[in-house]
């Protein structure tokens, strides 16, 4: 707040000679008397009055202007001469100090409560205009205004003064506020907060990065062509991403990223087949597409089962072709069901491991290897329609097997089959007995050729020379076109058949009389008939 009247105050404009000018002895500005004077210098500085020297005109400088009444001495209003008595000031009231010097207990901003405050102090320091006995009114230009009045002289500004350092100290600004500063922290809480802070910082940045590493690993690779041996099993129906997976796992590649990437670009690569590769450990995403797509890489046992092999000479193939001990095969062999062996088999492996060429796996297992060979003979015999045709002619599926097996071993030709079929089917109609010697050399556990007189007197449910009727169970694994023959042999009346050349062609007859002549041929040409 400007002050209105500044020389009033501190009395810059004051006489060098007036009295109570010198020392504080003489009556000067601290004393009484110079309070008078004081008081008494706006009167004379307007020309309503003599001045200290006596003379009654304006000061220098200045304009006479009218000054309203202030005080009155004696009767006469307006009379400011020094020598004229002025009203003695009221007493201060009590508590009136208590209440200044509480101003310096008030926030410097909190204008409303010093207004309060002075508010309530009756007399000079509040109350109504008229309370006023030397009639100060707030306004008044010539008089002590609010602030003066509060003041109480130069006692009070220095006052002021210490209230100001007052305020400093307790570190208030001028800009309002809470009313108090905040604290300064010490170095040590603030390096604390910021190791505190730069923790949570790397917790979120490594946090974030770990989560999105695990969503999307990112994209290493090795380098180079790797080394060492690996065996890598591809599945049925794994797509370039599975095989990815399973490289990773293995630790052939350093990622899916590098591997699918180099995969995509080459067409081949959806032609990887299933098996078990020798790849290598730490190799490159490319390096390890290329050696996938050699042939050479893809580790397996091509085992290839002839047509006509009877279990015993299959599981000594599949030994030899796989490694794996006999004694294992024909372990696997005693659990017909965990096989897959079809309910019209009677629990008899027999005939039902299809002929084919078999790839197997290093880690195959002897039941996973005839379970497959099972599998396949019941894909052919739904190709063919096995079941429905038999029931058909009226014959069950295990004797069509059977009789496909003996047809099977019969002839090397398949166009032979039909006629070998139904020379089998007019005997068991006639209800002769088949003749067929391969029957017993599968019960003796023989080669055909190595039959001896003797063998053919066996007393053996397959020696059917001597019983009618057809052996037991089937007696080899027939082929398709054996079983297809089974189903739909030839028209006729044909009983006999013998072998006519090295080639494997048969004579087919029905005269026994032509049969023997051309059993005779045989023998002379040493093609293995007999006698």
């Amino acid at each position: 707040m400007t002050d209105p009247t500044p020389s009033v105050r501190r009395g810059r404009h004051a006489s060098p000679d007036a009295p109570g000018a010198g020392a504080p002895g003489a009556g000067g500005l601290y004393g009484a008397e110079g309070l008078r004077q004081r008081r008494a210098v706006p009167a004379a500085r307007h020309g309503g009055g003599p001045a200290d020297d006596g003379s009654t005109g304006p000061l220098p400088g200045e304009g006479a202007r009218p000054v309203p009444p202030r005080w009155t001495a004696g009767g006469q209003e307006g009379s400011t001469h020094p020598s004229a008595p002025l009203p003695d000031l009221p007493p201060r009231p009590p508590g009136a100090w208590s209440r200044m010097q509480r101003r310096t207990d008030v926030h410097p901003d909190d204008d409303a409560t010093v207004a309060q405050s002075f508010a309530d102090a009756p007399g000079l320091f509040g109350g109504e205009p008229d309370d006023d006995p030397a009639g100060h009114h707030p306004g008044d230009p010539h008089g002590w205004d609010d602030e003066h009045e509060s003041t109480g002289g130069l006692e009070v500004i220095g006052a002021s003064g210490a209230d100001d350092s007052r305020r400093s100290r307790r570190g208030h600004d001028d800009g309002g506020g809470s009313g108090r500063a905040p604290r300064r922290r010490s170095p040590l809480a603030v390096v604390l907060s910021l190791v505190v802070l730069a923790g949570l910082i790397a917790g979120i940045v490594f946090g974030g990065k770990a989560i999105i590493d695990l969503v999307n690993p990112p994209s290493q690779d090795f380098a180079g062509q790797g080394s060492g041996s690996v065996e890598i099993r591809i599945s049925v129906g794994d797509t370039l991403s599975d095989i990815a997976r399973s490289l990773v796992d293995g630790g052939v590649i350093a990622s899916v990223g590098p591997f699918v990437e180099a995969a995509e670009t080459e067409p081949a690569a959806r032609g990887i087949q299933p098996g078990v590769y020798a790849m290598r450990s730490q190799m490159s995403g490319q390096a390890a597409l290329d050696l996938l797509l050699d042939p050479a890489t893809r580790l397996f046992s091509r085992v290839t089962i002839p047509e006509g092999f009877t279990v015993a000479q299959i599981l000594q193939r599949l030994s030899e072709g796989t490694q794996k001990p006999i004694e294992e095969l024909q372990a696997a062999t005693a659990d017909p069901a965990a096989l897959g062996l079809p309910a019209y088999a009677n629990g008899q492996l027999e005939g039902y491991l299809f002929p084919a060429t078999y790839d197997f796996q290093p880690d195959d297992a002897p039941v996973d290897m005839l379970r497959a060979m099972v599998g396949r003979f019941t894909e052919t015999a739904a190709t063919i329609q096995l079941e429905e045709r038999a029931a058909a002619a009226g014959r069950s599926v295990h004797d069509v097997v059977t009789i496909a097996s003996m047809v099977q071993s019969e002839t090397r030709l398949d166009a032979e089959r039909p006629d070998v079929a139904q020379v089998v089917y007019n005997r068991l109609s006639q209800g002769t007995a088949l003749g067929i010697d391969a029957t017993l050399a599968y019960g003796l556990g023989k080669n055909g050729n190595d039959l001896t007189v003797a063998d053919l007197q066996t007393d053996s449910p397959y020696n059917t020379r001597t019983r009618a009727g057809l052996p037991p169970t089937p007696i080899s694994s027939p082929g398709e076109a054996s079983l297809e023959a089974a189903l739909a042999p030839t028209t006729g009346d044909l009983l006999y058949y013998v072998l006519e050349n090295q080639d494997g062609k048969h004579f087919f007859t029905s005269d026994y009389a032509e049969f023997m002549a051309a059993r005779e041929r045989c023998a002379a040409a040493g093609l293995g008939c007999g006698g």
